[in-house]
């Protein structure tokens, strides 16, 4: 079995992070938090155009999709480059909406894969906010076997990134689709979610580590940078392993799910039991997830650290990153919780 990254798929990552680093994220994270979607929007647009939100979405849908190593490859760089907006959940909502079909499918996912409509959802189990709602084209929800479209984005919480605002959808709104295809599609989705959120903590992480690098190789202490201290070099390096370690289980997680994806009847709508998602599958994506959480954590405290009270500031882009990566890791799955997926797994 390969485990490398084909050229084209390292190509692509690239031009992913090409088109982000022209972009001036922090600016479009600033404007963001201040209820400004506009530069979001049109950031969105460009990777649509890229075919990042194709790669969630079946074919006869206007997608290229399920592609889950392309969307971790694809993940991973939006997340190094902290892109606002509800990235897992519109990539989930398209998984969610192919395995349940019907007249929902047809009217949403085409959308999706151009980019014209950007979605936020909730499924029963993990949690009940919704990303970004209030930017969101529509907020869906599951509840049992049970579709809903969200009348509205709700109420807003709290929330540690304020370039990731959550809100609790407004109650209601007529079933859009129900069965037993809609809870196999919802596990499937969550699935999803959870993997997407793990390459996003994991590209994050990366961004903090490149950021902390270059800081303790200009900050001096006793004439000498900070990086050449013994106990700064073991930090640095216990950070890059757990990001390495994670890795792996990402890339693992995603040839499962490919695996899981290309077999007969799997991504088509049909309403089958192929879009639930087997406990081989669901216990990878945990294990992922627990993983680049947990490394993207550790890089975001290692960072602090290491940075100062000038990490605090908000002058300075790093604070974005810094209060991106607890959510992140707690999102779609906590630690605890994926951990007894593992195992129960």
């Amino acid at each position: 079995m390969r485990f490398l990254l084909t050229d084209e798929q390292r190509e692509f990552g690239r031009s992913l992070d090409a088109l982000l680093t022209a972009a001036d994220t922090p600016a479009v994270l600033r404007a963001w938090a201040a209820g400004d979607h506009g530069p979001g929007r049109a950031l969105w647009g460009r990777l649509a155009d890229a075919g990042v939100f194709a790669l969630a979405v079946p074919e006869a849908y206007g997608g290229v999709g399920p592609l889950p190593v392309e969307a971790a490859v694809a993940c991973v760089e939006l997340g190094r480059h902290a892109v606002p907006g509800p990235v897992a959940e519109t990539l989930a909502a398209g998984v969610l909406l192919a395995g349940t079909g019907g007249p929902v499918a047809a009217e949403w996912l085409p959308g999706i894969a151009s980019g014209a409509a950007m979605v936020s959802l909730t499924l029963e189990g993990y949690g009940p906010y919704a990303p970004d709602a209030d930017a969101a084209d529509a907020v869906f929800t599951v509840t049992g076997d049970e579709l809903r479209l969200a009348p509205g984005p709700g109420e807003p919480s709290a929330s540690v990134d304020p370039a990731r605002r959550l809100f609790r959808p407004e109650p209601g709104g007529a079933p859009v689709a129900k069965g037993p295809a809609v809870r196999a599609a919802a596990r499937a989705a969550g699935d999803t979610a959870a993997f997407a959120t793990a390459a996003l903590a994991l590209g994050c992480g990366e961004e903090l580590l490149r950021a902390t690098v270059a800081y303790v190789k200009q900050r001096t202490q006793f004439g000498v940078p900070v990086g050449s201290f013994q106990a700064v070099k073991h930090r640095l390096a216990d950070t890059l392993l757990g990001l390495e370690f994670a890795r792996p289980l990402l890339y693992g997680a995603a040839v499962e799910l490919a695996s899981e994806v290309s077999r007969p009847g799997a991504g088509t709508g049909s309403g089958s039991g192929s879009a639930e998602g087997s406990p081989g599958a669901g216990a990878a994506v945990a294990a992922a997830k627990v993983t680049a959480g947990e490394a993207g954590y550790a890089a975001a405290r290692t960072a602090l650290q290491l940075h100062g009270a000038i990490g605090y500031t908000e002058e300075l882009d790093l604070a974005w990153w810094l209060r991106r990566a607890r959510p992140l890791r707690d999102a779609w799955g906590t630690p605890s919780a994926c951990r007894a997926r593992v195992l129960a797994g």
